[in-house]
């Protein structure tokens, strides 16, 4: 289904396409042929999985949009492989072992990739509607320092187009400084189609922001945020959170696994107290 709506897609916009001179219609024609290229390369998706990639070609949604540079152009690419490879992995239903279940339902469960390694989901309920949520994660999302302990900021670096942002991102240390300070250099994509946003992201360089004094530089991806209105329940949103994460050092992974999963948990209560006010 996805190559034949990437060469349909393709044939609606040609006689644009034929308007086009220079960097503006190389940009167009690389990004059809990188979907293409993902497209091929995907197993059967569920639901919405499948509703998300049929309808995130980037070929409509850049037309209008200025002309992108080389660099640019790579970093769209980047949020777009973040966001094929996470739902990649959150379809594939197998494999997944229980980490964690709070008494509220809130539950962890992580599994191990060959090319990736441990990764861990996150699944939740939250009392709030979609759109208040997706505020918050995406249009908030340098404020997340003010309610969530394990941040200590986030800062965007760069935007690009509608939906990609470079971000820089210092996380604070965990008590008894177990874990030190990390910080991370990603490029994060996010994409509202229908009834689900997703918010992908990975890491990557920027020369504006080499490694700090003080901060190991950490490396996460591909990760992402899935949100969807709860079935019969349009006012509740379901969350699922994939974290993939190199926090570099010498550190034994039962403690990284450990810290990982918890910082989920946390995560989940502290965004519900922020939503609450």
């Amino acid at each position: 289904m996805l190559p034949a709506t990437s060469k349909l897609c393709a044939a609606i916009s040609y006689r644009h396409l034929r308007n086009m001179t220079g960097l503006r219609r190389q940009a167009v024609v690389a990004i059809s042929q990188e979907l293409s290229r993902l497209a091929s390369h995907s197993p059967g998706p569920s639901t919405w999985i499948h509703q998300v990639r049929r309808r995130s070609s980037l070929l409509s949604s850049r037309l209008e949009e200025k002309p992108f540079s080389e660099m640019e152009m790579s970093y769209i690419k980047q949020g777009e492989e973040a966001l094929q490879k996470s739902l990649r992995i959150l379809e594939d239903q197998d494999d997944w072992k229980t980490e964690t279940v709070a008494g509220n339902g809130d539950k962890v469960l992580s599994k191990v990739l060959p090319d990736v390694g441990k990764v861990f989901r996150l699944e939740v309920v939250v009392d709030q509607p979609l759109d208040t949520v997706y505020g918050e994660l995406v249009d908030n999302m340098e404020q997340m320092g003010d309610w969530n302990p394990n941040v200590k900021e986030v800062r965007i670096l760069e935007k690009i187009g509608k939906d990609t942002v470079i971000t820089h991102e210092k996380a604070a240390a965990t008590p008894g400084n177990i874990v030190g300070p990390r910080d991370f250099v990603s490029v994060r994509c996010s994409k509202r189609r229908g009834s689900t946003c997703v918010l992908a992201g990975m890491s990557t360089t920027y020369g504006a922001m080499p490694e700090q004094e003080g901060f190991i530089r950490a490396e996460n991806g591909p990760t992402c945020m899935v949100l969807r209105p709860l079935p019969g329940s349009p006012s509740r949103t379901r969350l699922t959170w994939l974290l993939s994460i190199d926090l570099k050092g010498w550190l034994p992974k039962t403690i990284i696994n450990q810290v990982l999963s918890q910082t989920q948990v946390d995560f989940a209560k502290h965004l519900r107290q922020r939503l609450a006010r």
